[in-house]
């Protein structure tokens, strides 16, 4: 029982991490019908600068508000002179930029940073919680990572639903061309959206490096699963791409607790591939496809 607990609780820790993923995922699909391939080297790219700027404070919330802040001027930037061509071009055009994207930010991390793994510091301990003598399989740092996603989950919910910027996101997303008419300013709003994608990528970055290192490729298994997240939940769901990160993540750490840890990629890649057969819209979509 004790082990349940802790594969349970452990698993709800990294799940917020891939349900941060999968809503930056989401963000940009349901705005533009792209997705985003250079997210795990964008939020990869942004640590690398929280890095510097915490050993050279030796601050690290200041690292954290630079590495946001840079998420967010880092989607704005891309979506404006690389992926807005693309929009009205064969969908395999976004595929390949968006790819492109992805090498060139690994490629760029590589030359200025090198290739050796760097360790990065967490927020809080990450020394796991007991309530007696139990141990609960969580510790402070997994405790702020379910805060700061949900945080920020409850953040977009609010800005979709109650704020102008929000009502704006949500037309542009369901009928471009009559929002265009009613005069919203569809490239603003894209890059708005672009713009939060890079902040939540960026945040993923940094709550998930303390728990393994910092090298160029060290997004690209994350990405993965925070896109199969996003599936899971469906591409058009933000709410289920939350759930879907949540049933990924305490579904992989019981395969990974009982089964063994080299299953865990390979438990990914099968629930990617099971969803996509059986239900290719997702669990908690309710849209069906529409094109820009």
């Amino acid at each position: 029982m004790q082990e349940f607990l802790e594969f349970t609780l452990g698993g709800i820790s990294t799940g917020m991490i891939y349900a941060a993923i999968a809503l930056s995922l989401v963000l940009i699909w349901r705005g533009t019908r792209v997705l985003n391939y250079a997210q795990g080297g964008m939020a990869m790219f942004t640590t690398y600068i929280a890095l510097i700027v915490i050993n050279r404070t030796g601050s690290y919330w200041l690292g954290f508000v630079v590495a946001l802040a840079a998420g967010l001027l880092l989607g704005a930037l891309l979506e404006r002179s690389v992926v807005r061509p693309t929009l009205r071009k064969p969908p395999l055009n976004a595929v390949i930029v968006t790819i492109g994207l992805l090498i060139f930010l690994e490629g760029l991390a590589g030359i200025i940073y090198g290739g050796q793994y760097r360790s990065f510091p967490p927020a809080y301990s990450i020394t796991g919680l007991k309530v007696g003598s139990v141990a609960l399989g969580i510790s402070r740092d997994g405790l702020f990572t379910a805060g700061a996603v949900l945080a920020a989950a409850a953040l977009l919910a609010v800005l979709f639903r109650y704020t102008p910027a929000g009502l704006r996101m949500r037309a542009t997303a369901f009928s471009p061309d009559v929002a265009r008419l009613l005069g919203v300013r569809i490239g603003r709003v894209l890059t708005l959206g672009w713009a939060l994608a890079g902040l939540l990528g960026a945040l993923a970055g940094l709550l998930v490096t303390p728990t393994t290192f910092l090298y160029p490729n060290s997004m690209d298994a994350i990405f993965v699963l925070g896109f199969t997240a996003a599936v899971i939940g469906g591409l058009d769901s933000p709410v289920g791409a939350v759930i879907g990160g949540l049933l990924l993540g305490v579904a992989l750490s019981y395969v990974g607790g009982y089964l063994g840890s080299d299953l865990v990629e390979v438990a990914g890649l099968a629930a990617l591939v099971a969803v996509l057969m059986l239900r290719p819209s997702g669990l908690f979509s309710s849209t069906s496809v529409r094109r820009v």
